[in-house]
């Protein structure tokens, strides 16, 4: 945007950006996000005219009663964050104008993540939630309810934000702040210890959505150290002391069977995070081919049919309708023309059990197939008509692991619907209470090192080598590896062969790790 005229500047896109900051700036007042002149907010003049770089920024001032703002205190400043338009001077006791101290830190959230809008608050509860171990350099909570209304999250994944150290003065942490969002690139939001946080999103709405949701997960999490429960495990069970703590068994809340074959406590290093692959790892791969695959295979006619009309279903079809175009552009063996929308129902749901029966029979890895394989074992599982297997050892692992301290995920070409649907169905009884996330084809295909980057990138870890990968397929160690994973093969009864001199650790037991 070039020279901006004195119109634009009084004109309504403008004028509704100033009045929605003073309100907002009193509204985050009344929760505790901007006492004492603290914490400041900015937002991109919304102008679909203006290319989103080149839009207005609009931001508080520093130093001022965030709840006596009015519309005409805010500056003005170009896409490139220089000063365009600023507030008039006050009579005394109001101090000079000045722009927000938080300036350069909003400016690498515009400029890195694309921000449309971005909060800066001192609450209570953002500050608190660094103190309480005063060494992580990470928050991380899971299986809450409000981690819904953070970008790109849900109920069971594990939400990761960083904590950079506080500063004397604000700008200087700039630096820090720049390293965090480069270091993990799916966060909306940064922590400053002893201070408070920084929340961007791509519009004013996502923003505030988003602040409201971390400050009532650091307030939640707060409240549940409080009661000596944990609010980054699963189950939220009682705090369990992990290795480097002195005097304290770290196996005291595992079972007995489980202690006897723990071998964490014998000074050996864990790694931080464990991601277990799923067929022929954690479950036989019998139970894939003989009981699922030909599960889902059965009854996909009936599933389809009875739930056609459900946006879930169509959500599937959709799916597999662009799934099959391209597979009929490349010549894919089975694929078979999908009649259109307002074709006959029955005609639709035909062409779809052909191609999906194809697709099984080539044990195809794809998300269009996978995605509707998870609704139909859903159904299977509330039915009771599936039950989830995995090996003796699985449980008693998955227990001292949890109890260790280490953080556990699936990473499976099955749907993370399916994921859960497996480990909380088991003869064992609901294993999920040990597990932190899931991924699935989502991240990528699993003999892909770039999918290993991802994966990394999500659990925000210092080293990818904090994080052990246990696969039964020698080509997925490779790709793990490559992205610099440690990585174990898992040797079960009627896995594939290994190749000669293959060069990594076997184990035929996870109690072996």
């Amino acid at each position: 945007m070039g020279s901006v005229s004195q119109a634009y500047l009084e004109s309504e896109p403008v004028k509704g950006a100033r009045s929605l900051i003073s309100e907002l700036c009193r509204q985050f007042y009344s929760l505790g996000w901007v006492s004492g002149t603290g914490g400041s907010i900015t937002m991109k003049v919304h102008d679909s005219s203006i290319p989103k770089p080149q839009q207005l920024i609009l931001m508080s001032p520093s130093g001022v009663q965030k709840e006596r703002m009015e519309p005409e205190d805010m500056y003005v400043l170009s896409g490139d964050g220089a000063i365009i338009s600023s507030p008039s001077p006050k009579p005394y006791p109001h101090k000079p104008p000045k722009c927000s101290d938080c300036a350069p830190l909003f400016m690498k959230a515009y400029h890195m993540r694309d921000a449309g809008a971005v909060i800066h608050s001192h609450g209570m509860e953002s500050c608190l939630a660094t103190m309480i171990n005063p060494h992580l350099k990470e928050f991380r909570i899971t299986h809450m309810e409000m981690i819904k209304g953070i970008q790109g999250h849900g109920y069971y994944d594990e939400l990761v934000i960083p904590i950079i150290e506080n500063t004397a003065y604000e700008n200087e942490l700039t630096d820090s702040l720049a390293k965090a969002i480069e270091a993990y690139p799916k966060i909306t939001a940064v922590l400053v210890r002893n201070h408070g946080i920084y929340v961007w999103g791509d519009s004013w709405i996502s923003a505030k959505t988003q602040s409201e949701c971390y400050h009532y997960l650091f307030d939640a999490a707060i409240k549940l150290h409080q009661l000596g429960l944990d609010w980054s495990s699963p189950d939220h069970g009682p705090i369990q002391v992990v290795k480097g703590v002195p005097s304290v068994d770290c196996r005291m809340n595992m079972s007995k069977k489980a202690r006897i074959a723990d071998s964490n406590c014998n000074g050996k290093p864990f790694p931080r995070c464990i991601v277990l692959d799923i067929e022929g790892t954690t479950t036989p791969i019998s139970f894939v081919t003989d009981i699922l695959f030909p599960y889902a295979q059965n009854n996909v006619g009936r599933h389809l049919s009875a739930t056609y009309a459900s946006a879930e279903t169509q959500d599937d079809i959709k799916l597999l309708r662009s799934q099959v175009e391209d597979d009929l552009k490349q010549g894919v063996i089975g694929a078979v023309p999908i009649p259109s929308e307002d074709a006959e129902k029955e005609e639709v749901i035909a062409a779809l059990v052909a191609n999906v029966e194809a697709m099984i029979k080539a044990d195809r890895k794809i998300t269009a197939l996978k995605q509707l394989q998870g609704h139909i074992w859903r159904t299977g599982f509330e039915n009771n008509e599936l039950k989830g297997i995995v090996f003796d050892d699985v449980p008693e692992a998955l227990e001292k692991w949890h109890a260790s301290g280490v953080k556990v995920y699936i990473y499976s070409s099955g749907s993370r619907l399916a994921q859960r649907l497996l480990f909380g169905n088991t003869k064992f009884g609901d294993l999920r209470k040990y597990l932190s996330g899931y991924f699935d084809t989502a991240v990528g295909n699993k003999r892909e090192k770039r999918s290993y980057v991802e994966i990394t990138d999500t659990l925000g870890v210092d080293k990818p080598s904090e994080i052990l990968f246990l696969t039964d397929i020698y080509q997925e160690a490779i790709a793990a590896k490559a992205a610099g994973m440690e990585a174990i093969i898992s040797v079960r009864p009627g896995n594939s062969p290994l190749p000669d001199n293959h060069g990594f650790k076997t184990i035929n037991s996870f109690l072996e790790v």
